[in-house]
């Protein structure tokens, strides 16, 4: 006959049976993370990059390594033009962006009017300031769709973009060497012009971050606020007389004030807005130029509109269109005549 183990023998033979719990995220956990919010994110900013080159632009196939930053750095092929962003709200860190110098030239040749067929391999402050402007949007829609993925507001300081000319001369003290980085790779194409890549770094603060925001996003799901207390006593189960007895409140009627009828017909209701200031606007015609046109404007510049001498004017209140008219000189000073005020029908048809 055997004898029976005591509690504290079984204790301890399942402290030596159970697996080790893991004290922090899984790192594979982590990258698959970190990739996936990429993906996502960086497929919108493709979206706002195409939108302003009038091009086809497709951002893919990310690929995720964690590795320390020096070594990024040393195999770092110059030069670059690096972005840096810092988080200002919602994470707290950098996001490291680096882009090759030529994609760079074209995409600034095709902000600023060209064809992108450029030969042009001198990387200036005009290009500096036509890329600054393309990652300035590209990043502000790269966080906006991270945002609604963490569920969290993140907001972002102004991209400072620099240009690392040789693998000497970069200069960027916001990640030390010897820390470990995430460095997200992906295969950038710009329809007809560029098959390239495009690299971001994350430091391990805002992965972590960002991992824990959206692995505790989804454990709210199936998590109750107040845990379901179970009372496996008969005698202090409530019934429901009594339930219905404490859910009784009081209820009174409310008192309101009688209401007037006596000031319901005097005088018109317009009157009460009639001294309302309204923003009155003429628009003698448009005209759409690229950033080289504009900046080669100088004082004598004749810039030509969209409109021909004999066509009306159109006349807006706060923006919307009302009326058309044309110009007159009134004692050396010029107006507008009105000669068609626009229907209710046309005034619906503009809203849209």
């Amino acid at each position: 006959m055997s004898e029976s183990l005591t509690q504290a023998e079984i204790d301890a033979l399942l402290s030596q049976s159970a697996p080790a719990q893991p004290t922090g995220l899984e790192e594979q956990v982590k990258v698959d993370i970190i990739g996936e919010v990429g993906n996502i994110s960086m497929s919108q900013a493709a979206t706002t990059l195409s939108s302003i080159l009038d091009r086809r632009v497709s951002i893919t196939t990310p690929r995720v390594a964690k590795i320390k930053f020096g070594e990024v750095l040393q195999d770092l092929t110059a030069p670059k033009v690096a972005t840096t962003v810092e988080f200002k709200e919602g994470l707290l860190g950098s996001n490291l962006m680096l882009l090759e110098v030529k994609d760079a030239i074209v995409i600034a040749d095709l902000m600023m009017g060209g064809t992108g067929e450029t030969t042009n391999t001198q990387f200036t402050e005009l290009e500096l300031s036509a890329v600054a402007e393309a990652m300035n949007q590209m990043i502000g829609t790269a966080s906006t769709s991270m945002a609604t993925m963490i569920s969290r507001k993140v907001d972002i300081l102004p991209p400072i973009v620099k240009l690392w000319e040789t693998p000497a001369n970069i200069d960027y003290d916001a990640i030390d060497a010897a820390e470990e980085i995430y460095c997200i790779s992906f295969s950038l194409r710009v329809e007809g012009l560029i098959e390239s890549e495009i690299m971001q770094i994350f430091t391990d603060h805002v992965v972590n971050d960002i991992a824990d925001a959206m692995l505790s996003d989804k454990a709210t799901v199936v998590t109750r606020e107040t845990p379901i207390q179970v009372n496996t006593t008969p005698e202090t189960v409530p019934t429901p007389e009594a339930t219905a007895e404490k859910a009784q409140v009081e209820v009174s009627k409310p008192a309101f004030q009688t209401l007037s009828t006596k000031a319901v017909n005097e005088g018109d209701n317009l009157d009460l807005i009639l001294d309302v200031p309204l923003d009155l606007s003429v628009i003698l015609g448009r005209s759409k130029k690229s950033i080289k046109e504009i900046l080669s404007f100088n004082t004598g510049s004749v810039i030509e509109l969209d409109k021909l001498t004999d066509e009306p004017l159109e006349i807006l209140l706060n923006g919307k269109l009302i009326a058309t008219g044309e110009v007159v000189v009134i004692n050396e000073n010029f107006g507008v005549r009105i000669t068609n005020i626009l229907s209710q029908k046309q005034r619906i048809h503009n809203l849209h």
